[in-house]
């Protein structure tokens, strides 16, 4: 066995890629031991990597360093892709006050930080440790420390100081967050379960789910028109699959003729059902889409790249294959096929036809489930390219004595978010099933705290037992707590906000899914889940780019 404890001298590189390995599995063995239903997750693998980095052999550097900014683009750049769609819709309304409260949790921890520091006495290096561990932000720890180590005058030990002061505040972090949202609670008498009911009673008011109907035509007016001449239907969002003239069922078309007495099956929302009702006639008893016929439906997905980006309309199914198409279905929104609707990758499109005519329209559409299994890796590395090089790029700010840049953490994030919300660019589809695009993460974020843990484990334990981590503990849980309480005060008391986007808002702003999974158990409800995704990405990129702001205002 002695090879094996010779290792590192011999063969560095396999030794750091067997530590990294050991400190994962032991660190997400950790992270699955829970308490109450919380679990340090993932962030294990950084508390796994601190005990291995301080009883273990030194680890080598150049690989450590490499391995940890290579984790943290993974872990980043998944995100994006997965938020992106998302992400633009969720700075409109009610998302734009929850999103701005977010921002005002950032800048309220960003003051917070330098000023405990200054009460203190901390080395400036510390301020970035602790404020990227208070808010438990992995990327912000990134984003600041390779912000300081491209800069003059920073010692080896300032270049590792982040990471231990992000070590020591990080679990104490978790507890405060969870402890606000307990104070909130208590403070307010919020019988959360009530809340919840409320939270999604509210929520269904505001989502109107398709439904089918069978319409007579009894307005004399629109005897021998063509269905696309009915007035307001485009309008409505109303689309038509059937159509029976006498005895005969038809799919409907664009240049079908109405005539009266024939029975139309429209798919639209119940309000817009109404208003199409009351120019077509009256509703009709019978239900058009259960009679006997050889007309049928199916559900088919995008994956042919020559529709993506084409309307409904265009794709002419109706006039090509005798099918008309009723819905489709992104994510988990259901939407009316009306005809300048475009079609992107992975849409759940349904279609009405024969048999044999489906199977057509669906060789068209793709209907792939390989492909939407498939993670399309060139796609995926022009996108990190594209990152590293937005992220490197200076960008001067007035006031600002060095150009800002958003780093191996922001700029990958910012090019995902967009690369997700555009779908494609010609032939290219960023697209990665949701499995994948959880593995890489979860992958990318171990390799960074493994990486970060064993780089500062040599000198952990000397610093947290010390009455310099004893500060760095008390620093951390004030930036953590104060910035929480003033924004849940004022949106609880001025805003009227419900608990269960107000717990999502607190967990969001914090990047901090335990504090999410808190709030679910005590609401018995995933509704804090809607909150959290509306605030996570741009309190992100907030996150990264005030640390990054934090290191040129101290070291700069």
């Amino acid at each position: 066995m002695r090879w094996l404890f010779e290792l590192h001298q011999t063969q560095p590189i396999a030794h750091a890629i067997g530590a990294l390995a050991f400190v994962c599995v032991l660190g997400m063995f950790l992270g699955s031991l829970k308490f109450r239903g919380v679990g340090l997750g993932t962030a294990g693998v950084l508390f796994a990597g601190i005990i291995v980095g301080h009883f273990g052999q030194p680890v080598d550097h150049a690989t450590l360093d490499f391995v940890k900014e290579f984790g943290l683009v993974l872990f980043v750049f998944t995100i994006g892709l997965q938020l992106g769609p998302g992400f633009f819709a969720a700075l409109r309304e009610k998302g734009l006050k929850m999103n701005l409260l977010a921002a005002a949790v950032v800048v309220i921890g960003a003051i917070a930080a330098p000023l405990a520091a200054k009460l203190g006495g901390f080395d400036p290096a510390a301020v970035l440790g602790i404020y990227s561990g208070a808010t438990t932000n992995t990327p912000a720890l990134g984003a600041g420390t390779q912000a300081i180590s491209t800069m003059e005058g920073v010692s080896a030990d300032q270049l590792g100081m982040p990471a231990l002061a992000y070590a020591v505040t990080y679990p104490a972090a978790i507890v405060a967050i969870i402890g606000t949202l307990l104070v909130l609670k208590q403070v307010f008498s919020i019988n959360a379960p009530k809340e919840a009911d409320e939270f999604a009673a509210a929520n269904r008011r505001q989502v109107d789910p398709l439904e089918r109907r069978t319409l007579e035509v009894g307005n004399p007016n629109l005897e021998g028109i063509r269905l696309a001449e009915v007035p307001g239907r485009l309008e409505a969002g109303v689309t038509i699959s059937r159509l029976r003239h006498g005895s005969e069922t038809l799919i409907a078309h664009e240049e079908s003729s109405l005539h009266l007495g024939d029975l139309l099956v429209a798919v639209g929302t119940p309000g817009a059902l109404d208003r199409f009702e009351r120019v077509i006639g009256h509703r009709s008893e019978e239900d058009l889409a259960v009679v006997e016929s050889n007309i049928t439906f199916r559900r088919v997905a995008v994956t042919d790249r020559a529709v993506l980006g084409k309307t409904v309309s265009q794709l002419g199914l109706d006039k090509r294959f005798d099918v008309a198409v009723t819905r489709v279905t992104r994510a988990d929104l259901e939407m009316s096929a009306i005809p300048g609707l475009r079609l992107q990758f992975g849409d759940q499109v349904q279609i009405v036809g024969s048999a044999a005519d489906l199977d057509r329209a669906a060789k068209v559409l793709g209907n792939s489930l390989k492909e939407l299994n498939e993670t399309h890796f060139i796609p995926l590395f022009i996108g990190i390219v594209m990152g590293i090089a937005l992220g490197t790029l200076p960008i001067m700010v007035p006031g600002m004595p060095q150009p800002v840049k958003l780093g191996l953490a922001g700029g990958p994030l910012i090019v995902a978010l967009i690369l997700g919300r555009v779908g494609r660019i010609r032939r290219q589809v960023w697209h990665m099933p949701v499995n994948t695009n959880l593995a890489f993460r979860e992958f990318g974020i171990a390799l960074f705290f493994a990486a970060v843990g064993l780089g500062a484990g040599a000198k952990f334990f000397a610093t947290v037992f010390s009455a310099t981590g004893l500060q760095w503990l008390l620093a951390g849980i004030a930036v953590t707590m104060v910035p929480l309480l003033l924004v849940g005060v004022f949106a609880r008391v001025v805003l009227k906000m419900n608990f269960m986007d107000l717990s999502g808002l607190l967990a969001g702003s914090m990047t901090d899914p335990p504090a999410l999974a808190f709030a679910s158990n005590i609401a018995g409800s995933d509704a804090p889940t809607v909150g959290y995704a509306t605030v996570y990405p741009l309190t992100t990129l907030m996150r990264i780019l005030s640390a990054q702001v934090l290191a040129i205002a101290l070291f700069g």
